[in-house]
């Protein structure tokens, strides 16, 4: 790669990293409720407004980068990220507070919905899978480092820090490219379906609003069930005006091969059982193995650093294996290695080893799959809706994380009730909890991956 394009890249992943960076922001819980006086109950709604607007957002802005230019969209991402990033930081109440994390949603999504396709137009498109392996990797790398990142700052500066940290990151790559009338992608004449976009918004918001609720209903609690049905109606207009729209968001014929449906529900079920790790393992090592607080944050690292590994090697493999293996594989290897990770013999100071070794195994495996099913959706699309299709990439992941997060919690509270009830005390009813919960979802992972064998009949173009 030129000099150039090798600058190029590192400033889009610069730019695009202020996103993975985010989990820097979970260092900053317990200063934000205590700062503003809440229960921790109410810090699921940091994540809820942030969460729920990017990931509603994203399809519309990948194809506003396929009409206006994708490099367009980045700028504005990264110009508009910088001054929500500000105001978080300077809210001087909760409530301002969720409204500027709402804010930021819409600066995530623009940035996210174009990066992968500004990735891939820096690099030859037999070269695609190496673009999509640097990518994996940013995001890698970035998500690994917020928490030690944000530790730190949170301990010298407070909450505010974790917000205020990522302007400057964000405002390097926006000066660079300001004014440049050399987009790495051409904007291209259609018009943006407007009305497709809302309903897209109000399809996908609604749905990850009543996962969110899922754990409240029963107990003559039903308040979910209207957003059910909003997500239901949502998704029965968008279908309806997209069959008839002539320059639709999202091309509806690629959800009618059964290989592309495949794979995509293939990565939602590998993004949710994975999430167990960020969700369960924390606790198990402060809990159990009696770990402090920073060491668990390095060992949660390993199993990023494990995806770092893979991408480059997932990267070489679909220059020579149909990626449908190699998704398989990878499906397969985080499976493994959660199901390692809740294996029979762990607790005691003497097996951390062996919970690190599997840690690396499972991030490896979740890395082997992202490059290889990002690549194949990236392939299966027209480069021209090369904005979209990585939009439809970025989304799976989200969907998989909200919904790791509610039903990996219902798993385990089952699985702790039960052990409960057997006579277990809480220290033990825990870690039988802890250890079904990460069987579980090693299995589904492993299943899972049988989907993208579909890859197979997937037409790269």
């Amino acid at each position: 790669m030129p000099p150039r394009q090798r600058l190029r890249l590192v400033l889009v992943g610069l730019g695009a990293s202020v996103v993975p960076l985010d989990t820097a922001v979970n260092i900053g819980f317990p200063d934000i409720t205590r700062s503003f006086g809440l229960p921790i109950q109410m810090i699921q709604w940091v994540v809820i407004c942030y969460v729920l607007t990017y990931a509603s957002l994203m399809l519309a802005f990948g194809r506003a980068g396929d009409i206006f230019g994708h490099a367009r969209v980045f700028r504005a991402g990264l110009a508009w990220s910088v001054a929500a990033f500000l105001l978080c930081a300077a809210a001087p109440a909760y409530g301002w507070l969720l409204f500027c994390r709402f804010l930021q949603g819409i600066g995530a999504g623009l940035i996210i919905s174009v990066a992968p396709a500004l990735v891939t137009g820096l690099y030859p498109e037999s070269r695609r899978s190496r673009a999509v392996a640097a990518f994996t990797m940013i995001f890698a790398l970035a998500s690994a480092a917020g928490p030690l990142i944000g530790g730190a700052l949170v301990n010298v500066w407070g909450w505010p820090a974790v917000f205020w940290f990522r302007a400057p990151l964000a405002l390097v790559p926006l000066a660079f490219f300001a004014g440049r009338s050399d987009a790495i992608t051409a904007p291209r004449r259609d018009a943006l379906d407007l009305v497709g976009a809302v309903l897209l918004v109000s399809t996908i918001s609604s749905l990850l609003l009543f996962i969110n609720e899922v754990p409240r209903l029963g107990h003559q609690n039903w308040s979910a069930v209207p957003l059910l049905a909003l997500a239901a109606f949502g998704a029965y207009a968008f279908l309806r005006h997209e069959a008839r729209f002539p320059a639709p968001i999202v091309d509806l014929a690629f959800f009618r091969e059964l290989s592309f449906v495949a794979i995509n529900l293939a990565s939602v079920v590998v993004y949710l059982t994975s999430f167990s790790v960020l969700l369960f393992v924390p606790y198990y090592l402060v809990r159990v193995v009696g770990l402090r607080l920073p060491s668990a944050g390095a060992f949660l690292a390993a199993s990023f650093g494990g995806a770092i590994a893979a991408s480059p090697i997932a990267a070489r493999l679909i220059e020579h294996v149909r990626a449908s293996h190699v998704a398989l594989a990878g499906a397969a290897l985080g499976g493994l290695g959660l199901i390692a990770v809740g294996g029979p013999n762990i607790g005691p100071l003497a097996d951390i080893p062996l919970i690190l070794a599997a840690l690396i195994v499972q991030g490896f495996g979740v890395g082997l799959f992202q490059v290889a099913y990002t690549d194949a959706v990236l392939g299966a699309m027209p480069q021209r809706d090369r904005g979209v299709a990585g939009s439809v990439a970025m989304l799976t992941r989200t969907l998989g994380v909200v919904g790791g997060a509610t039903l990996l919690t219902l798993l385990f509270n089952t699985f702790e009730a039960s052990a409960v009830a057997a006579g277990h005390a809480a220290p033990a009813a825990f870690v039988a909890a802890f250890r079904s919960t990460l069987h579980a979802a090693g299995g589904v992972s492993i299943l899972s991956g049988l989907a993208a064998l579909g890859l197979a009949k997937t037409r790269r173009r």
